[in-house]
């Protein structure tokens, strides 16, 4: 593992030794021991081999790290004990094969966002709600843009002043997005939305209070019988999430394909194509975009398609596909209400096809569109879907929007919590014919009360 010759191999793992006496407070104490770890990590990464550390186990680095650090603190002198050489050994290996100071958040199954604003500024996303993590600390800008560049160039992507913003995704599937000086004024800034392997179904986010179990049961009827779905939230809202539940109502037989921006969803299903858009690079590698993919999905026969999140011109490709033929396609996009989505959708298609007047896109939004799933993450940090909406039609020139569930605000209590009650209007929807083909429609009519 080193350049140099130690006597790491020939010599036992050192005994704990007693831990260090703080010097003048906390803060003397503290201050040392970054002394320490600064001396100790020039020490280790100067005898460290390449093409050795690649060959080795985790385990085994950890081990022939934890004898290099206690040898090295023998040999300068520092008074560590088995603790404090324990924390540097991990803080080591984690910036070798991880993360560096983002590691042990990014092993931490409560925290579901992190943010870096510079190296004196993380803060992470924790039971919905943002928080200091204030024990995560770089050592300066250059230990945190080090850990950008790391992060790019593993998807075979770099960050630099020609390319000073870069989307990219972690081998476990999280998303990164990485913001560099000039740009970021107060230094490099990495956001991580981190990727749960955990994917919980429609009865679950139910338990969780997400929505009613008269909810869940209405869109496990709505995946199933093949209507064409919106969701709509802000950001972190809990739209993948949700559309991921939606994805256990599709039956095994379906080919579905999926497209997005950075890959997320994570399908049951045994026939699923997954397709991800590609930035163009600097060295000449042309872009791919979500309307690229969606148009060459078209001719994959899909049985459905699904649109991590609709952002453009790629809306009238994925109007088309769900009028096609390719009915029970879902998609994502950024909006408060379901009223507000629909005039998103429109500003898209003007977008995409601008020699369509207004009334004729807004007829084929009435024409595809069934329904509009609105989830929120409301002050309390939970997440809750406050409205299951149809799209009923047009009338004149304004949409006509029917509820089927919504969530009433009644109080927040004195731990902040809110509480609520979701609401059934107790009206048949619109695709009840549907749910008759399929055999559901004494289902739909028991859910909606009617």
């Amino acid at each position: 593992m080193f350049r140099r010759k130690t006597s790491v191999e020939r010599s036992p793992q050192p005994q704990p030794a007693s831990e260090p006496a703080v010097v003048s407070g906390a803060l003397s104490a503290s201050s040392a021991s970054r002394e320490r770890f600064s001396a100790i990590r020039r020490e280790v990464m100067a005898a460290i081999e390449p093409s050795v550390v690649v060959q080795l186990s985790k385990s085994e680095l950890e081990n022939r790290t934890f004898e290099a650090v206690g040898e090295i603190a023998q040999r300068m002198q520092y008074p560590i004990g088995h603790a404090e050489q324990a924390r540097i050994t991990q803080q080591l290996v984690d910036e070798l094969l991880g993360l560096g100071p983002l590691q042990s958040l990014m092993d931490d199954p409560t925290v579901t966002d992190i943010m870096v604003n510079g190296p004196n500024a993380v803060f992470i996303e924790q039971g919905g709600k943002l928080k200091s993590a204030a024990d995560v600390a770089f050592r300066d800008e250059a230990h945190v843009l080090n850990l950008a560049r790391r992060i790019v160039s593993r998807v075979g992507r770099r960050v630099d002043e020609l390319n000073p913003m870069v989307d990219a995704r972690l081998p476990d599937g999280s998303r990164v997005n990485v913001m560099i000086p000039p740009l970021a004024l107060d230094g490099t800034c990495i956001s991580i939305r981190k990727f749960s392997e955990h994917k919980r179904s429609l009865a679950q986010l139910a338990e969780l209070g997400a929505m009613s179990p008269q909810m869940a049961t209405l869109l496990d009827i709505i995946a199933r019988c093949r209507v064409n779905v919106l969701i709509s939230g802000g950001t972190g809202a809990g739209k993948t999430t949700l559309l991921n539940a939606l994805s256990f109502g599709i039956a095994p037989e379906e080919r579905i394909i999926t497209i997005e921006d950075a890959a997320e969803l994570k399908l049951q299903q045994p026939h699923v194509v997954r397709a991800e858009t590609r930035p163009a690079s600097s060295e000449g590698t042309a872009a791919v975009d979500q309307r690229s993919l969606l148009r060459n999905a078209l001719r994959m026969r899909p049985d459905r398609i699904i649109l991590g999140e609709v952002r453009g011109a790629e809306a009238f490709d994925m109007m088309q596909a769900m009028n096609t033929g390719h009915d029970g396609s879902m998609c994502t996009l950024h909006a408060n209400t379901p009223a507000d989505a629909l005039i998103r959708l429109e500003n898209m298609l003007l977008l995409a096809e601008a020699r369509l007047p207004l009334p004729a896109l807004r007829r084929q939004i009435a024409s595809t569109l069934d329904v509009v799933i609105q989830i929120e993450r409301m002050r309390d940090g939970r997440r809750r879907v406050v409205g299951i909406t149809e799209v009923v039609g047009l009338e004149g020139d304004q949409y006509v929007l029917n509820d089927l569930f919504r969530f009433e605000y009644q109080e927040q209590d004195a731990q902040g919590n809110i509480q609520g009650r979701f609401v059934s209007t107790r009206t048949l929807p619109r695709f009840s014919h549907k749910a008759r083909y399929y055999q559901l429609e004494g289902q739909l009519k028991q859910v909606m009360g009617v």
